[in-house]
């Protein structure tokens, strides 16, 4: 089986018509008609219903087109990586959460674009469920987010990069801003401020998960889509919020950050890409980002 079958399958499967298709593609219609037959040959079952005038998809072709457009679009994408790594240029579109990668992302992006400076590299601020959407669309090549459910790592390819402590985030004028450490139960019985459930469902788990053995529900005050309205609303004092420790690089002295005591778990972070699709700057760029997280920020 050769990529030219597959086209011609996939015009005359489109077209309905043989003669359609072989006008698309410019060839002839016994050459379209032999290369089916002989494709379906040595498949061992038709692709099409045949008419006098049109053809039908069979029910395994219509299974067998998806997975057709499938293959040729890798090869595809294949192509253009292959010849951005010949030319040493191109576009590597890359899905980050701003609050979970501030302080190795910078120091990444210079790692790479000193070794590969003709790819110019796109970054995509958005949700993880915005990633991953992006991720099996084929419009992002990586995303740098919160590791979640393990179902996720049988559609995709995850390597972790670091792992961020999580601390109590609270305004400075708020009655804990002072405390050396902070317990659980003390966070449990103050308002709290979370990412939103529907944009962020792993980062809103996480934090009511962490109060699962108590006989207290937390008490979840404000939800919100972006890591600018979060830190707004701690520091307004609606609430305290339980997050990673890279959030001090955005927050700054916007919010007085204290430890818990016992610590917690911490929050794996981690490169995601598609399986089998990782391009030669998808590698290079994920290596950067695997040797900058484990340096110290500027």
């Amino acid at each position: 089986m050769e990529l030219r079958h597959l086209k011609y399958f996939i015009a005359a499967a489109e077209e309905e018509n043989v003669s359609r298709a072989a006008l698309k593609l410019h060839v002839s219609q016994p050459g379209i008609s032999r290369q089916i037959r002989d494709l379906e040959h040595e498949i061992g079952f038709d692709l099409f219903h045949r008419t006098a005038k049109s053809l039908k998809l069979t029910a395994a072709g219509k299974v067998f087109l998806e997975e057709a457009r499938a293959v040729l679009q890798r090869a595809d994408d294949a192509v253009k990586n292959a010849r951005a790594v010949s030319s040493g240029s191109g576009e590597l579109h890359v899905g980050y959460a701003p609050s979970l990668t501030a302080r190795f992302l910078p120091q990444a992006l210079r790692a790479f674009q000193s070794g590969m400076p003709r790819v110019r590299v796109k970054l995509h601020d958005c949700s993880t469920e915005e990633m991953l959407a992006n991720l099996r669309a084929n419009k992002l090549q990586l995303a740098l987010t919160i590791r979640v459910d393990s179902r996720i790592l049988r559609e995709f390819n995850f390597v972790e990069l670091t792992r961020e402590t999580l601390l109590l985030a609270v305004s400075p004028r708020h009655k804990l801003a002072k405390s050396r450490s902070v317990t659980l139960g003390e966070a449990i019985r103050e308002p709290l401020v979370s990412y939103s459930r529907k944009d962020y469902p792993e980062a809103y788990k996480m934090v009511i998960s962490l109060f699962a053995g108590s006989k207290v529900k937390p008490r979840i005050a404000e939800e919100h889509d972006s890591m600018s309205s979060l830190i707004a609303a701690i520091e307004s004092g609606a609430g305290v919020g339980i997050v990673p420790d890279s959030l001090k690089c955005n927050a700054g002295w916007r919010l007085k950050f204290i430890p818990f005591s016992p610590a917690l778990h911490p929050v794996i972070i981690g490169a995601y890409w598609p399986k089998k699709q990782k391009s030669a700057a998808a590698e290079q760029f994920v290596q950067c980002a695997k040797e900058t997280s484990k340096q110290p920020s500027d």
